[in-house]
């Protein structure tokens, strides 16, 4: 077994005690069955990652993969939608991060929802635009 192979089973970072994004559902971003467009969605869960990859200490990081990206329940305009990461494996230039979109509906702060599950794989690019070691920073972003 190698020391990437190792680094894959466990995740490197226990989940934070807060969202990387938490973002309120507005009319523009519907679509035409009058719930939130699923790239919408995409688009801050792609965000959501690129925070975490970040806490994690990669700096210049491009998007390169958004596998097993689930849809469970659709979200509603007035959701407070929270998308709350998790790093799966840090490679020596990638890092692979799980997002949860949890969405509270309506008025009822207890009736909370999972509405969306993916999980992103970026890479750290270095100032040539190739792939470059992530350097790894004690809670970089921690508070």
């Amino acid at each position: 077994m190698t020391a990437e192979s190792r680094e894959s089973e466990t995740p490197q970072q226990p989940r934070w005690d807060e969202p990387a994004i938490r973002v309120l559902m507005m009319p523009r971003d519907t679509n035409a069955h009058g719930t939130i467009f699923g790239g919408v969605i995409l688009s801050y869960i792609d965000q959501a990652g690129a925070i975490e990859a970040r806490r994690q200490g990669s700096r210049f990081m491009v998007t390169v993969s958004m596998d097993k990206v689930v849809f469970h329940e659709p979200v509603f305009v007035g959701d407070l939608v929270s998308f709350w990461t998790e790093t799966l494996r840090i490679g020596t230039s990638s890092i692979t991060v799980k997002v949860t979109c949890e969405a509270i509906r309506g008025n009822d702060l207890q009736q909370k929802v999972t509405v969306t599950e993916a999980q992103v794989v970026y890479v750290n690019v270095g100032e040539d635009r190739k792939p470059a070691p992530i350097t790894r920073i004690a809670n970089a972003l921690s508070g």
